[in-house]
């Protein structure tokens, strides 16, 4: 019992070579590896992790794991139980500020890590969040309310229906703004399903989640917090947003348009990007400066349209050489009743593919047309191959991109079975989907390593 406590999760070579120093879980150590020396905390491990490996926490505030097979020695300086436990105050009221929302559907945006148990403790409740982000009750009134409980990837049509109604029961409520807690994964497709569910809202509905946990020095989650309830309490653009980190630094937030923007890199803190156009503005501890000025304005009034009529049987293919038809066969077979594709280039796939897409025709399954590029528009009339597509009842989507159009299909099949009805849908903007040009600054991507490049972004590297 006494290994249990002492050494819980390890096991093996790991458990082995802690007793072999006497350094129980919770004990700061000096570990003297083949590899250099590292000073940190000795953490508990999962029970299903590998034992090979002993998990300290740096000094700095990083987890590592060092390989016991490289340990030459270790020092114990002391031992102190770690417990993180948030912090709660009560939030104060102040009645000269606005009300906001603050919606959680799992993505939680202020968290620590329990590491006696592994789990993840949510700051949520006004209390918490104020405990652990006091800047917030110089913002705003804040209410929360926890809708769902699941990870990003688990977000579905029960979830996007169940986020679309509770916003616009709040805004019937007179709140000033609305904030949406989400995990970073799927935010993007939230954020486009939301932007067809809720039409003309007066308030700002703004999504935000966090790259890094709380518990971690570099952790994005309190400022992306502070810059999206100042957005939902102050901001004049009455939209749905993501409010994430700009550059890599701390300098400020991005809010991208619902309907435009992506998740770019997977452990990135400036991972969203707007994606064939540039973001609405910039935001701040101080301000929010607008980048351009065709948003979508705060109103005084309380209306807002909520339509969520949805079709679950639709997917998403993404094209790739040698593609077979037995893939949309599939779907046909099993009742989709709408299918997006990520073409190559303007919006193209092999001849093979050609028998699936007349039978889709014939099925009554309405199949659309985006690019894997991202960047760009669908251009189905230059080559033969995208017009025989058209012939063959394949529309194309302009410049939307392949997961606004999945989730932009399924929103518009719920609105009508007549195929006709849901190309109008499709092809008419509902809020930026699909923009007439693409700016020359909506297109940057730098290419590091070449000398020009190098010189530009070494004026703003930190």
């Amino acid at each position: 019992m006494a290994v249990d406590n002492d050494y819980k999760g390890y096991r093996g070579e790991a458990l082995t070579t802690l007793q072999k120093f006497s350094a129980l879980i919770w004990s700061d150590i000096e570990v003297l590896t083949a590899d250099g020396t590292y000073k940190g905390r000795v953490l508990p491990r999962s029970e299903t992790a590998d034992d090979k490996h002993i998990v300290i926490k740096l000094v700095s505030g990083y987890n590592i794991g060092i390989a016991s097979s490289r340990v030459l020695d270790i020092k114990v300086t002391g031992r102190k139980e770690a417990h993180y436990k948030i912090p709660e105050k009560e939030f104060p009221y102040d009645p000269r500020k606005p009300r906001v929302k603050l919606l959680g559907t799992g993505g939680t945006i202020a968290s620590r890590l329990d590491y006696r148990t592994g789990a993840v403790i949510p700051a949520f409740s006004p209390g918490e969040l104020y405990g652990s982000v006091p800047e917030l009750a110089d913002i705003c009134n804040l209410e929360t309310e926890k809708l769902y409980g699941v990870f990003s990837e688990n977000m579905g049509p029960e979830q996007w229906i169940g986020t679309a109604e509770a916003i616009g029961k709040e805004i019937e409520k007179g709140v000033q703004g609305i904030v949406i807690g989400h995990g970073t994964d799927t935010m993007h497709h939230t954020a486009a399903i939301l932007s067809f569910m809720v039409q003309n809202s007066p308030v700002p509905i703004v999504m935000v989640g966090s790259q890094r946990s709380s518990d971690r020095p570099s952790s994005d989650a309190a400022l992306n917090l502070m810059h999206s309830v100042k957005t939902a309490a102050e901001s004049d653009i009455a939209e749905v947003l993501v409010c994430m980190f700009g550059p890599t630094s701390d300098d400020y937030g991005l809010l991208h348009r619902g309907t435009r923007v992506r998740k770019m890199h997977s452990s990135y803190r400036s991972t969203f990007r707007t994606i064939g156009d540039i973001p609405i503005a910039m935001v701040s501890r101080e301000k929010i400066t607008p980048l351009r000025q065709d948003y979508k304005r705060r109103r005084r009034d309380n209306n807002v349209i909520i339509n969520t009529a949805f079709e679950e049987k639709v997917g998403i293919v993404y094209y790739y050489p040698n593609m077979k038809p037995d893939i949309i066969d599939s779907m046909i077979d099993n009742g989709y009743r709408g299918i997006v594709i990520a073409g190559t280039g303007l919006g193209h796939v092999n001849k093979p593919v050609y028998s699936a897409l007349k039978r889709a025709k014939e099925k009554n399954v309405a199949v659309y047309m985006t690019v894997q590029t991202l960047w760009g528009y669908v251009q189905m009339y230059v080559y033969d191959t995208g017009r025989d597509m058209m012939e063959l009842g394949v529309v194309p989507c302009a410049n939307m991109l392949p997961e606004v159009a999945y989730m932009k299909l399924g929103w518009a099949l719920g609105q009508s079975e007549d195929l006709e009805v849901v190309k109008k849908i499709m092809l008419t903007p509902v809020n930026g989907e699909i923009t007439e040009r693409e700016p020359s600054n909506g297109y940057l991507i730098l290419q590091g390593g070449i000398p020009e490049v190098e010189e530009f972004i070494s004026k703003y590297r930190k």
